[in-house]
């Protein structure tokens, strides 16, 4: 019976792991997921109560790491990955929560016609303008927006991706929600005699 493979890298500080995961060294960064993942990932299945879920943030935490490695300036290895995972994980609850609202606002609409093709006609028109109200957003805007709600960003990963400050990101998103609002709102207001004739 053979023993398990000693691992190269483990006896190495988490600073020496760093500086060779920065010079492209996948043994090293191999070291730092075996050595960090469980944390990560506890932390993450604690506030997510989803295995699965947690796993995919986990994975995708992991992957920035290697594909950042040159930019990334990290002091303390164990506290950026928690506070990263963090931020995910809270980015990940506001992001459902705006799909669980739009879930809802697509079946009370759909909920108004009788026949499930008129039902999906309708809630692809919905997501038709959904789609559209974002396009019409101002650039800056509907930046803010796509990075926070479609790539999960936390807005201090947005306020250091896009060299604003917070307040500036939390500006955009609140500006950004009330114009899709508005939008939504006149476009349903559009939409409605059309649901009354074909019913």
């Amino acid at each position: 019976m053979s023993s398990p493979p000693i691992r190269f890298y483990a006896s190495w500080t988490d600073a020496a792991l760093l500086q060779a995961v920065a010079l492209d060294n996948r043994g090293a960064f191999a070291e730092v997921y075996e050595r960090y993942w469980y944390r990560v990932f506890s932390l993450a299945y604690r506030k997510l109560k989803s295995r699965e879920t947690a796993e995919e943030l986990v994975q995708e935490l992991f992957a920035a790491l290697w594909h950042k490695r040159a930019e990334k300036t990290i002091v303390q290895l164990d506290h950026y990955l928690l506070a990263a995972i963090n931020h995910r994980v809270l980015s990940y609850i506001r992001a459902y929560r705006v799909r669980t609202h739009y879930a809802a606002y697509c079946h009370t609409v759909q909920i108004e016609t009788t026949h499930e093709t008129e039902e999906a006609l309708a809630a692809s028109d919905l997501t038709a303008a959904f789609l559209r109200g974002v396009e019409l957003l101002p650039e800056k805007s509907k930046q803010v927006f796509q990075l926070s709600r479609l790539e999960h960003q936390s807005v201090e990963e947005i306020a250091t991706h896009l060299g604003v400050t917070s307040k500036t990101v939390e500006y955009h998103l609140t500006k950004s929600l009330k114009l899709l609002r508005l939008y939504l709102r006149e476009f349903m207001v559009m939409l409605a005699p059309l649901l009354f004739f074909i019913r």
